[in-house]
C-alpha cells in the first residue's frame, strides 16, 4: 500500500506496520546494505578499515556514538550520513510536537486524540531527511533549550494552571525523538547541562521543571568530541561517559592518495576555473605534503590538529592563483606554477595553531617553511637524494646546473608572465632539460615546466642554490655567488 494512501489510523493498522525504534531501524538497513555489500558511508576516504567498522558495530549493538577527534576529521560528516540509513519515511501522529508513533503515542495531545478520534485519527509521514537535528554544544547552552520549560504564554492562552503538563514547551531533544540528534563539541556544554542528559541516555524519560513527565524517548544519540577541550575548556562528566555506548577514535588521512581523494571531493571550483587550469600530479602531492608537515611541525601546536580544510581551501587558491595569473597575461589556459603556491599560504596561516616558537617565526614563515619541508620530503621520489656532506672530489648530478647559476648574476622568475615567457625562461637552463631528461623521461610534456620549476626550489631547499622574493616574482642565485655579492 502507498503511503499516500495511508492517512488514517485504521489505514495504518491495514497496512500491516510495525512499531520499532529508531536504533532497530538503524541496525535492520545496516545489516542490509552490508549483506548486499553496498556502502553504508559513501563519500568517506580513508575509514574503510578503522573508523567505518567500528562505527558500523556500535550500530549493530544499538549503542549512542561518541565520535572523538581532532577537527577536520570528518565527525559531523558521519553523523550526518547516518540518516541514509533510515527508513524513507516514518509515520507520525498529524500535529504531534515529537513525533509520536501511532501505534505507540507518548504524548498527552496524541493520547486524547486517539481517544477522541479513534481509527480516524489523522496519519502524516516525515522523509528520513527531516529525521535528524544538530545542535552545537556552547556554554550558553541550557536545560530548557535542549529539554524543555514551562511556557506561560501558552498556560494563559489555554487558561491552564502551571500544574498541567500542558503548559510544558518541549526542546529540542523531545521535538527530534524518533530521529537522530548530534551535539557537537560535547565538552562545550557546561556539566548541570550534560548531568541532564543523564536519564535520556539510559531511562528515556525527560522532566521537566519538577513535572513528573514520563516520556520514553526513541533516539540516537551522537556526540562530537575534540580531545583537546578535554583540558582547555572543559570536559565530558564521568557519568554521561559511562552512559555513552562507543567511542569511536578518528584520524586524519595516513598517505597522500588519501588527502587527494578528499580534497578533490569536497573542494568548490568554478566549471570556468578547472577548464582554464590545468593542475599536475605533482602540484596535488606537494599540496597535500604540506598538511603532513604542518602536523610534525615543532612550530604547531599537534593538539589544535591540521584540518583536511587546509588542504581543501588551499587547492582553491591554488586554482585561484593560476586562474588570476592567466587572466592578467591573457592566457586562455595555464598551468600551475611553482610559485602559485605562495598563494596558498593565506590558506595556511589562518588554519595552523602556532606555539611560542611559530609565533616568533611569525605565521607566514612558517607557511613557507611548510612548503620548503614538502619539497624537500617528496623530491626524492624524482631526483636522486642531495646528501648533506660529501667528499671534497666528488660529482654530483646537479653540478652543471649549480654551475650555471654560477656563472649568471641572477635568474628571475616574475609572477605574472604570460605561459609562453615562462617556458622560454626554463628552456633557457639547458641543464634543467638534461636533468628532466635522465631522470623523468616519461613525464607528461604539461608537466614539465612545474617540474623543472620544482627542481630549483628544491636545490634551494637542500641548500645548493638560493632564492629571494622580490616585488614581481623570484629570482634564483648560486649560493656562493650570493655571500660574494654580499661582500
Amino acid at each position: 500500500m502507498e503511503i499516500e494512501n495511508i492517512k488514517t489510523l485504521a489505514a495504518l493498522k491495514d497496512s500491516g506496520y510495525k512499531s520499532k525504534s529508531i536504533k532497530e531501524e538503524l541496525r535492520q538497513n545496516l545489516r542490509d546494505k552490508i549483506q548486499k555489500g553496498e556502502p553504508a558511508f559513501e563519500g568517506i576516504h580513508g575509514y574503510q578499515y578503522t573508523v567505518i567498522p567500528e562505527l558500523e558495530r556500535a550500530i549493530l549493538s544499538k549503542h549512542n556514538i561518541n565520535l572523538l577527534g581532532l577537527r577536520g576529521q570528518a565527525k559531523t560528516r558521519l553523523a550526518r550520513l547516518m540518516v541514509n540509513l533510515l527508513d524513507e519515511f516514518m509515520p507520525v501522529i498529524e500535529g504531534s510536537e515529537i513525533n509520536d508513533d501511532p501505534l505507540n503515542p507518548i504524548s498527552r495531545y496524541a493520547k486524547d486524540l486517539i481517544a477522541e478520534k479513534g481509527d480516524k485519527t489523522p496519519i502524516s509521514w516525515i522523509p528520513r531527511e527531516e529525521r535528524f537535528y544538530e545542535k552545537l554544544a556552547t556554554p550558553d547552552v541550557t536545560v530548557a533549550d535542549l529539554i524543555g520549560d514551562v511556557d506561560p504564554i501558552k498556560a494563559a492562552n489555554l487558561k491552564l494552571s502551571y500544574a498541567d503538563d500542558r503548559v510544558i514547551h518541549f526542546g529540542m531533544i523531545p521535538r527530534a525523538n524518533r530521529s537522530i540528534f548530534v551535539i557537537n563539541e560535547l565538552p562545550d556544554l557546561q556539566a548541570r547541562i550534560q548531568v541532564a542528559l543523564f536519564n535520556i541516555l539510559q531511562e528515556g524519560d525527560i522532566q521537566i521543571r519538577g513535572f513528573k513527565l514520563r516520556l520514553p524517548l526513541d533516539m540516537q544519540f551522537v556526540f562530537t568530541a575534540n580531545p583537546e577541550d578535554y583540558t582547555n575548556r572543559g570536559s565530558i562528566v564521568t557519568p554521561l561517559k559511562d552512559r555513552i555506548g562507543s567511542q569511536i577514535l578518528t584520524h586524519y588521512p595516513e598517505d597522500i592518495v588519501v588527502a587527494k581523494a578528499i580534497t578533490k571531493q569536497e573542494a568548490r571550483l568554478d566549471a570556468d576555473q578547472e577548464a582554464m587550469v590545468y593542475v599536475p600530479e605533482l602540484a596535488k602531492d606537494l599540496l597535500e605534503q604540506i598538511g603532513f608537515e604542518a602536523r610534525k611541525s615543532e612550530f604547531i601546536d599537534e593538539k589544535s590538529g591540521i584540518s583536511a580544510r587546509m588542504s581543501i581551501t588551499g587547492y582553491e587558491n591554488l586554482l585561484s592563483t593560476a586562474e588570476r595569473r592567466a587572466l592578467k597575461s591573457g592566457d586562455e589556459k595555464t598551468i600551475v606554477r611553482f610559485s602559485d603556491f605562495l598563494g596558498v599560504i593565506p590558506s595556511i596561516t589562518g588554519k595552523v595553531e602556532l606555539v611560542y616558537e611559530g609565533e616568533q617565526e611569525g605565521a607566514a614563515a612558517v607557511a613557507l617553511r611548510l612548503i620548503g619541508e614538502s619539497v624537500k620530503t617528496i623530491f626524492p621520489q624524482y631526483f636522486p637524494k642531495i646528501e648533506k656532506l660529501n667528499k671534497p672530489d666528488a660529482t654530483s648530478p646537479y653540478d652543471d646546473l649549480v654551475e650555471w647559476f654560477f656563472d649568471q648574476s641572477g635568474f628571475e622568475l616574475p609572477d605574472d608572465i604570460s605561459d609562453s615567457q615562462y617556458q622560454d625562461k626554463l628552456n633557457n637552463i639547458k641543464a634543467l632539460e638534461v636533468l628532466i631528461q635522465k631522470y623523468q623521461s616519461e613525464i607528461d610534456k604539461k608537466d614539465r615546466n612545474f617540474l623543472k620549476e620544482f627542481l630549483l626550489w628544491g636545490l634551494v631547499e637542500y641548500k645548493k642554490l638560493s632564492k629571494q622574493r622580490f616585488s614581481k616574482g623570484i629570482q634564483f642565485k648560486d649560493l656562493y655567488g650570493s655571500y660574494i655579492s654580499g661582500f
